[in-house]
């Protein structure tokens, strides 16, 4: 049996405030939008993205061989379980398309629900997926554990949340690191990521559709890595670590049970988190339940500006009854 489906977003109206996803609520990055709108559609983009894969490279101190970019993390993860075959291991609750992928196409999945559980399981594996900041718990993975792991497997590091912890997220030797950028940036309608080889690997490239990347996909890694948009970024983390913290302050004095990330997201248990994410939807609000991470309930939510804070805290009151 497949996996679910992602369980964010929905087929309804737009919301009024929008908890459920981890886009930076300060975005889009302006000097993005501004390379995107420069992009000019009537062309194709170069197939092998060669100067596309020099920028990233050079950012990274690597070589283009070692760029890989795909159309989004999604598309990546699916080309990796594809390219390494071989049962891959998962450390839950955590980003259900690591463990969607593999069933996609037919591989084992192993699921470790702790660090030692994880490492004893590592001899089975022959891809093993980690996420730091973890999503939806929000770990950043301490170096030696990783390094364990990267010395005994394929180790995949999924670094989505990375360019939004308030501390520093290790990063060990030999690992595949993954980046998907558009939620730093506000951009999460445009598909587009990249992965960074421990060395050179052309079955990855091999494997991808011919313009795996559109024109706007390709503008954007590249913009990303500007001083302006890299200025922008870091002058929009510290108000969402302080949406974060106090979000979380809120929830606790209303008596629910919080649980903070390193990022720009938190964990609150709630109940039956479908249900009252339905009562939210209902008044407007948006808010990701974590069934689909195996946490049926907790619900997660995004930092946000003051005014979606207060809505949020006012339909909740509302909805358990004062």
């Amino acid at each position: 049996m497949l996996e679910p489906l992602h369980g964010g977003t929905d087929a309804g109206p737009v919301p009024r405030y929008d908890f459920s996803t981890n886009a930076n609520a300060l975005g889009p990055n302006p000097q993005v939008l501004e390379s995107l709108g420069r992009a000019d559609p009537a062309h194709y983009p170069d197939p092998a993205y060669t100067f596309l894969r020099e920028q990233l490279a050079a950012y990274h101190h690597a070589t283009p061989e070692e760029v890989v970019v795909g159309a989004g993390a999604s598309e990546l993860i699916l080309r990796l379980v594809r390219a390494y075959r071989g049962p891959v291991l998962v450390l839950n609750p955590t980003f259900s398309e690591y463990a969607r992928c593999a069933r996609a196409e037919g591989e084992e999945v192993l699921e470790a629900h702790s660090p030692d559980e994880f490492i004893s399981l590592l001899p089975k594996a022959k891809l093993a997926f980690l996420c730091s900041p973890n999503n939806p718990t929000g770990e950043v993975w301490p170096l030696g554990f990783l390094e364990s792991v990267a010395g005994r497997t394929r180790l995949v590091l999924d670094l989505a949340y990375a360019p939004l912890s308030e501390q520093p997220v290790p990063v060990p030797a030999g690992a595949i690191l993954l980046f998907a950028p558009n939620k730093a940036h506000g951009v999460t309608g445009l598909r587009a990521a990249y992965a960074l080889l421990p060395g050179p690997d052309p079955r990855l490239r091999h494997l991808a559709p011919s313009w795996v990347l559109d024109i706007f996909g390709e503008a954007f890694l590249g913009a990303i890595l500007t001083p302006g948009a890299q200025a922008w970024l870091d002058r929009a983390r510290p108000a969402l670590w302080a949406w974060r913290q106090r979000l979380a302050s809120d929830l606790r004095q209303l008596g629910f049970e919080v649980r903070e990330s390193a990022a720009n997201f938190l964990l609150v248990q709630v109940g039956e988190a479908a249900e009252l994410a339905a009562a939210l939807r209902v008044r407007g609000i948006r808010v990701r339940d974590c069934a689909s991470f195996g946490l049926p309930r907790w619900l997660r939510l995004s930092a946000q500006p003051s005014k979606a804070r207060k809505a949020l805290l006012s339909a909740l009151l509302e909805v358990r009854g004062g």
